[in-house]
């Protein structure tokens, strides 16, 4: 049996659907801080069959929202103080999101000028599409 303690101030990320975990740790940079991280892969869920979970023990405002809500919507983003839970967090489809995909139109302005940022529209909420501020391309987050 796996035990993984509980945290004291951060927050856990439950409801990732398997094998996603990972992406999620590199998008949020946490390899990049200086905190506790304990990726639990393929979990079992009543709910999901199988899923991952991430408890990260650092500050909740390191946690770009936006970022998950694109990756997966569904994401439960419960927020602990004190080893207890005091907020859950409801994930949305980001209007727009920056820097998180690159627009794979060579002919895009950002293939071009590299410090421009990439920067992507909602377009189709219902198909999770979203689309290049800049050439139109598009690109689906499902």
């Amino acid at each position: 049996m796996l035990n993984v303690g509980k945290i004291e101030e951060g927050f856990v990320l439950d409801h990732i659907k398997a094998g996603k975990s990972m992406s999620i740790y590199h998008h949020l940079n946490l390899d990049k801080l200086d905190c506790t991280v304990a990726i639990i892969k393929n979990a079992k869920s009543n709910k999901m069959g199988k899923k991952d979970i991430l408890k990260v023990e650092c500050d909740i405002d390191m946690l770009d929202l936006d970022i998950l809500g694109f990756i997966d919507h569904n994401i439960t983003v419960n927020v602990i103080k004190d080893g207890k839970i005091v907020a859950k967090k409801d994930l949305v489809l980001p209007k727009q999101i920056t820097n998180v995909i690159k627009c794979k139109n060579p002919r895009c302005i950002t293939s071009i000028e590299q410090e421009l940022a990439h920067v992507f529209i909602l377009t189709d909420e219902e198909n999770e599409i979203y689309r290049c501020k800049y050439c139109e391309e598009h690109y689906s987050a499902q």
